[in-house]
């Protein structure tokens, strides 16, 4: 359970570098939103996963630098820093990289992501 919202996104980077597919999507609440690439917004939980799955198909580590958290009672906004690059499996070379700027909210299970928007205002 993530008690404090600047460790929420460092857990999924965690998550995702351990092809830990569940363990990301159990860092989001039911429902949750998730933005694969500027002006897509995917809410239905199987197309969520398919889109991470791509990203994780990579295999290549995430980094993240969470910049700021702010919390308003039981609501939080992170915004992060992220980089994934290397020599993908086609051997092609990958330079993934955003600023994301994601909602979180806290329930009785700790701090969740609500919309995940990797590529923050793009």
């Amino acid at each position: 359970m993530i008690t404090d919202l600047a460790e929420l996104h460092p857990t999924w980077a965690e998550r995702f570098n351990a092809q830990d597919l569940d363990g990301m999507q159990g860092l989001c609440e039911d429902g949750s939103a998730f933005v694969p690439q500027p002006g897509t917004v995917l809410t239905a939980a199987g197309d969520v996963r398919a889109a991470l799955h791509q990203f994780l198909a990579l295999d290549l580590p995430i980094r993240i630098q969470v910049r700021h958290s702010i919390e308003a009672g039981d609501v939080g906004l992170v915004v992060a820093d992220w980089v994934i690059s290397g020599t993908g499996p086609d051997g092609s070379p990958v330079d993934l990289r955003g600023c994301a700027s994601d909602v979180a909210r806290r329930g009785g299970d700790g701090w969740k992501i609500v919309i995940d928007n990797p590529f923050g205002t793009a």
